[in-house]
């Protein structure tokens, strides 16, 4: 199974107040485990960064006026996702702002399924902090290095905060342990922009439990 983590970077919250895209991020997973492939650029939205975004991101004006647009890099973008699942966390908020970019070059929406890592974490931490800081304490991530939200430390952040949540185990990883029930790790999820979210195949589950032994307990948990 190929998969996309995906991230973006805006001007402001709201695609109905006019905000555009400034970044980018994208990180491919083969069976769950990060590949050499990835896509990631700055964009130049046309129009100011709001004070608000700027907290957040830090990209200024002057800075992604000298980026390319993102007409300029539509297909080549496409051309990466294309055919993937993608893994968003907050969906919905990256899906808007991105086919509203592909709306003003009269482009379709994107078609990909997609996965909420948002709503995943949600249905199984009901009542507990969801963001991907508050995602990354609970997994013993470290996330030092995202003094601010950049696209590609965000996509980086999230396919591990990811693997975590499909391996149904918290706080802490238990390597040892039987999965209970490994067919219902991934739980289908509705959101308005999915048609379904996709369970992984037993192969995928197998090599999943052997990157996390081999992988992350020597980086994240030692």
């Amino acid at each position: 199974m190929i998969e996309v983590v995906l991230d973006t970077e805006t001007t402001g919250l709201k695609v109905s107040e006019g905000h555009r895209i400034v970044e980018i991020g994208c990180i491919e997973l083969k069976d769950l485990i990060p590949t050499q492939n990835r896509f990631h650029c700055y964009l130049n939205p046309e129009r100011k960064v709001s004070e608000d975004a700027f907290k957040v991101h830090g990209y200024s004006d002057t800075f992604l006026s000298n980026q390319k647009k993102f007409k300029e890099i539509a297909d080549e973008f496409l051309n990466f996702i294309y055919g993937k699942r993608l893994v968003i966390h907050n969906a919905e908020f990256d899906l808007s702002h991105l086919n509203n970019e592909l709306a003003l070059l009269g482009k379709k929406k994107i078609q990909e399924k997609v996965v909420d890592t948002l709503q995943l974490a949600r249905d199984k931490f009901p009542g507990s902090g969801t963001s991907l800081d508050a995602l990354c304490k609970r997994f013993s991530i470290d996330n030092s290095r995202r003094e601010k939200h950049n696209a590609v430390i965000d996509c980086e952040l999230l396919s591990k905060v990811y693997i975590n949540l499909l391996d149904q185990r918290e706080p802490s990883l238990n390597l040892s342990a039987e999965k209970e029930d490994e067919n219902e790790i991934v739980k289908s999820i509705s959101v308005k922009y999915f048609n379904k979210i996709i369970k992984p195949s037993e192969n995928e589950l197998k090599l999943h439990k052997d990157f996390l032994k081999k992988e992350i307990k020597k980086h994240h948990f030692n």
